[in-house]
């Protein structure tokens, strides 16, 4: 469990998706309109719970539960893009970190969480001193993802064709990330 306290937000806490636990609240929050990008939105109950179970099985891909103060805002999956489609697509570096993020924060949170948020995130996966890059690929449509990334650092590259979708790749290096914001002496 990581656990990170963010100034006027709360306590930001990630927890390993637990599939038999987690499945319906994961559904509840994929099959939202205003997920259309995640790609699940006609996923059943059974569908969703049986892709985050091959996910936990994975020693390469990871799905975190987002608290904020215990509350659960959203879904954080990292991945290692050699062993994922993206990995096809471009030519992966050692130190590549690959990360999908879906916020659904009830009603009542604050609306503006995607910047503080990432930016924990992306502590989070600098925390390793291998990981040097952070590897995203949002669905080309998605002119909300592509505003919050250049917003957050990242360095737009090419247009990618995923096997569900046409794809922007996005690269944030831990040196631009170290450079933009501090890092935390504690988590």
């Amino acid at each position: 469990m990581y656990q990170e306290k963010i100034a006027d937000l709360g306590t930001l806490s990630l927890t390993t998706v637990d599939p038999m636990v987690n499945a319906e609240l994961l559904h509840g929050w994929v099959t939202q309109p205003r997920a259309v990008f995640w790609g699940m939105g006609s996923h059943t109950l059974d569908e969703v719970r049986e892709i985050y179970e091959f996910v936990d099985a994975l020693t390469t891909h990871h799905a975190y539960l987002i608290r904020l103060d215990d509350v659960p805002i959203g879904l954080f999956q990292t991945y290692q893009p050699a062993a994922d489609p993206v990995g096809e697509r471009y030519p992966v570096r050692p130190g590549d970190i690959g990360m999908h993020l879906l916020l659904a924060p009830p009603p009542g949170l604050p609306r503006a969480l995607a910047g503080p948020v990432g930016a924990a995130l992306a502590r989070f996966l600098f925390l390793d001193p291998t990981r040097d890059r952070i590897v995203v690929e949002p669905d080309v449509r998605n002119d909300a993802a592509r505003r919050r990334l250049l917003a957050e650092g990242f360095t737009l590259a090419e247009e990618i064709d995923m096997p569900d979708k046409r794809a922007q790749l996005a690269f944030l290096t831990r040196a631009r990330f170290e450079a933009d914001r501090p890092v935390p002496t504690h988590h």
